[in-house]
């Protein structure tokens, strides 16, 4: 059976090219494909390589080196010296720090196209987060005398560079005055939820986003407890706000959720 399929396959041209890619995949690790050339992956307007040049292309493709990681897997860790950068290429990572009592505040998920230990790599200092994988994840290593020998001859990633920096130092804000401007928790979770539906699909006057991300985890990201979290998510779908199902959350008001906002 598998010969003759692969027998129609190889007649069709495009059925082969399917079949090859299934099988590469298959045989990858996590089941992600392996790619090396950082021009391979669709990184999307933002990402640190928008407007490079090919031949900056070409030079941070000689010092990278793409590996995979699975789900829940630390990349880098909060207080140990900055040995280099890691470039996201696919998947999405959790940016987390962590006080002396063990309570875990998430800063940021980072996905496709962003930088992480970019400031630390710059100041030369430890890493301020630890970063972890949400699910199985590709990213790009540069050592930190690598990267920033390249930063110094290729002009245009520094000024990229620069630009993350300052995309990073502006989500820093955006935490600040969701936690510290909100008065309750109901007011921080609706405030983190009102964000993420910007860039959601909307249908019929519903938003419905996919969030991959447990109680526990929506509560570090708001500095709360997944208790509260899960309490305040059942309020929401009582009173026909929010609903959260598997890893689909639906809005079904907008309108009471930015009020909700400032509660």
């Amino acid at each position: 059976m598998a010969s003759a399929t692969l027998a129609v396959a190889r007649t069709t041209g495009s059925g082969f090219r399917y079949l090859a890619d299934a099988q590469a995949k298959a045989n990858s690790p996590y089941g992600l494909p392996i790619v090396d050339d950082m021009r391979d992956f669709h990184l999307g307007e933002h990402s640190f390589f928008a407007g490079l040049s090919s031949e900056t292309m070409e030079a941070f493709n000689r010092v990278q080196h793409t590996s995979s990681y699975p789900e829940g897997a630390v990349v880098l860790m909060e207080g140990q010296a900055a040995r280099g950068v890691y470039i996201v290429c696919r998947g999405r990572i959790k940016l987390m720090t962590t006080n002396s009592e063990g309570k875990t505040l998430i800063v940021k998920i980072a996905g496709p196209g962003e930088v992480l230990g970019l400031q630390s790599v710059v100041m030369d200092g430890p890493y301020e987060l630890t970063a972890e994988t949400l699910q199985p994840s590709q990213l790009a290593y540069v050592g930190r005398e690598q990267f920033l020998k390249f930063l110094r001859a290729h002009g245009d990633a520094c000024l990229r560079a620069t630009q993350h920096l300052s995309s990073d130092c502006q989500a820093a804000y955006e935490v600040i005055r969701s936690i510290g401007l909100c008065h309750s928790v109901a007011g921080k979770l609706a405030r983190l939820l009102k964000t993420w539906s910007s860039e959601a699909h909307v249908s019929d006057g519903v938003v419905r986003i996919k969030v991959a991300l447990t109680h526990e985890e929506l509560a570090q990201l708001i500095g709360s407890s997944r208790e509260t979290v899960t309490r305040i998510l059942g309020d929401f779908k009582r009173r026909g706000v929010v609903e959260l199902s598997g890893a689909t959350l639906t809005i079904r008001n907008q309108r009471e959720l930015e009020t909700l906002c400032v509660s």
